[in-house]
């Protein structure tokens, strides 16, 4: 087993714990080696449910905050083993996992067992399976088994925001709109209907279609409603009858879920649509007063999150949340993945600061 040692600099955790590969389905190896270095460590009670760790500390602090980040990646792209990189002179940390997230991971596991009296109960929350069907991520899974893990009165998850403070995020909608025709063979295209030409109308609503900026508790989000794949055709020769158009919808995190799929049945009217993926996005939170403490810890001016992440698993459960972590999340899943060394010292900086008693 690979031996990680928490008493290194976040930085050498952080490669430490990239050059133990971990893409989804396959966390095994890192998720050993996370709990065999925090086994012992006396201030942390810890919950293994397969490759997802929890460590609490219970000190009967008046407040409880969660801290959250993924251990799994993506497939790794012949960027393992990671290495040092300087790009305009700024020092980087190159390969998979640094950005999204175990950058993230490795301040927390310092700090987790460095804070062994930190002035609120902090819940540490390592999960697998993040980059994949969201029936298969530890989250889900702990919320079904073991939901009082859950409860904090705020969250932060270590999602790469560049060091800033992203707060929420927008909702995430999957659809599949279908036409359907009638075969035939091309050379007597007159006696079939074709399908693939009967989604135009279809192409034409997205296109023309002008998505809002929504402000959420002061935090502008950006929608976005595209086709994102189209599919048909039986052979070269053959008039289809069927046509599927996937279309993805990033709503605010002001609609509902069940907002979000009539907004899409309204656009596309008069079409056989099926939701195939839908999760609620989350409000930002940052009126709780804990947030405002970390907001003012920080220093940082919040933003909204475009992208869908766990955080809206946490405001599910009535638990404000935001994203704070190192790393520009344009180059998650990059194979160019890089994460500027500055922001894995400040963002651990950030979060001792908030959490260290006083």
């Amino acid at each position: 087993m690979p031996v990680l040692d928490l008493s290194a600099s976040s930085l050498d955790i952080t490669r430490t714990i990239c050059d133990i590969p971990s893409v989804s389905g396959d966390e095994v190896t890192l998720a050993d080696a996370i709990h065999e270095a925090i086994a012992d460590l006396p201030h942390l009670q810890i919950h293994r449910d397969g490759d997802t760790i929890v460590a609490r500390t219970d000190l009967g602090r008046a407040q409880r905050v969660a801290i959250a980040g993924h251990i799994d990646t993506v497939p790794i792209n012949a960027n393992l083993p990671t290495r040092d990189i300087e790009i305009d002179g700024v020092p980087h940390l190159w390969g998979r996992g640094t950005v999204d997230m175990k950058a993230g991971v490795a301040v927390q596991l310092k700090l987790a067992a460095e804070l062994a009296d930190p002035r609120v109960d902090i819940t540490w929350m390592w999960y697998d399976h993040e980059e994949v069907d969201a029936d298969l991520n530890g989250l889900t899974r702990l919320a079904r088994t073991r939901p009082d893990l859950f409860a904090a009165d705020f969250a932060i998850l270590g999602e790469p925001s560049n060091g800033a403070v992203e707060g929420g995020c927008n909702g995430n909608l999957r659809a599949i709109a279908r036409t359907h025709g009638v075969r035939a063979h091309s050379a007597r295209a007159w006696i079939g209907e074709n399908a693939i030409h009967r989604a135009a109308p279809i192409l034409t609503r997205l296109a023309e279609y002008r998505p809002r900026e929504i402000e959420v508790e002061g935090l502008a989000y950006r929608e976005g409603l595209n086709a994102v794949r189209i599919g048909g055709g039986v052979a070269g020769n053959v008039i289809p009858d069927l046509c599927e158009v996937e279309v993805n919808y990033r709503f605010a995190p002001s609609r509902s879920a069940a907002e979000a799929e009539q907004h899409v049945r309204d656009v596309l009217e008069g079409f056989d649509v099926e939701i195939v993926d839908l999760a609620a996005g989350a409000r930002p939170g940052l009126d709780a007063p804990l947030a405002q403490e970390f907001l003012a810890a920080v220093g940082a001016e919040p933003r909204p999150k475009y992208g869908w992440t766990d955080v809206a698993r946490f405001s599910a459960m009535g638990v404000p949340a935001v994203n704070y972590g190192p790393g520009d999340p344009h180059l998650a899943h990059h194979d160019e993945e890089r994460v500027p060394v500055e922001q894995i010292a400040s963002v651990e900086a950030g979060l001792r600061t908030w959490l260290a008693k006083r």
